[in-house]
């Protein structure tokens, strides 16, 4: 009997919902229009399952993107992820943002890829990860940094580098010329939710949690009103 997954993504601006039967993409969608992903998701959600006839019921994992990424998108989407699986105690998965990204573009066989969302302030969210025969081998933990952290990391691996996600101008404007790097154009470096459904079903198959209730964002850094108030903490400490 085939499993079907659903995989939401809402870590970035743009919206989407994928479905997987097995290992087969049968349906995804994405919407990058500007409205809020508590506008969106839902109808996406229902088109989706009208398109393919797929009920609720039928669905054996849920997906969504859990971090780093878009705060309140993040919560978003996890929360609709949450409210699919709970009823019916389905298995349902959070994954990186960053490997879902590594996963929605094709590159070369052992070339690298690196996933960069922009975390503001000239900072990414980074991960790399080779592409081998067997898939995507992470080469490090997603990290908030600057770009030129990853500098050594990429010169050791003498491979040709692939940038992908809204952060890769800011790494090709950061990372010295001695690499070969390629930044994929604006319409192939956007994430997908295909890649968070395939980024799940590799999780899975590591034995990561599937446990809805225990699910939480990964945000890596502090929220805007958080950095705030301890700027002022630190400011009424030095006074």
């Amino acid at each position: 009997m085939s499993e079907i997954t659903l995989a939401v993504d809402s870590a970035g601006k743009a919206a989407g919902i994928a479905i997987l039967r097995d290992e087969v993409l049968i349906y995804e969608s994405y919407l990058d229009a500007g409205l809020t992903h508590s506008e969106t998701l839902l109808p996406m959600l229902k088109s989706a399952l009208a398109a393919t006839g797929i009920a609720p019921a039928e669905i054996n994992l849920y997906a969504v993107s859990a971090g780093p990424g878009s705060f309140t998108g993040l919560r978003i989407g996890m929360a609709l992820a949450k409210g699919l699986a709970l009823p019916n105690h389905t298995p349902c998965i959070g994954v990186s943002t960053l490997e879902a990204l590594a996963l929605s573009v094709f590159v070369p066989q052992g070339s690298i890829v690196v996933a960069a969302e922009d975390a503001r302030r000239g900072e990414v969210y980074y991960a790399a990860f080779e592409q081998t025969a067997e898939g995507l081998h992470r080469l490090c933990p997603d990290t908030a940094g600057k770009p030129c952290e990853m500098q050594e990391m990429l010169e050791n691996a003498k491979k040709s580098v692939f940038i992908v996600g809204d952060g890769a101008e800011v790494c090709y404007n950061n990372l010295e010329k001695n690499l070969t790097l390629t930044v994929l154009p604006a319409h192939l470096r956007k994430g997908r939710a295909s890649g968070v459904a395939f980024a799940a079903r590799a999780a899975c198959a590591r034995g990561e949690n599937t446990d809805a209730a225990l699910l939480a964002p990964e945000y890596l850094k502090l929220c805007q009103a958080q950095r705030e108030r301890q700027e002022k903490l630190k400011g009424s400490e030095t006074t």
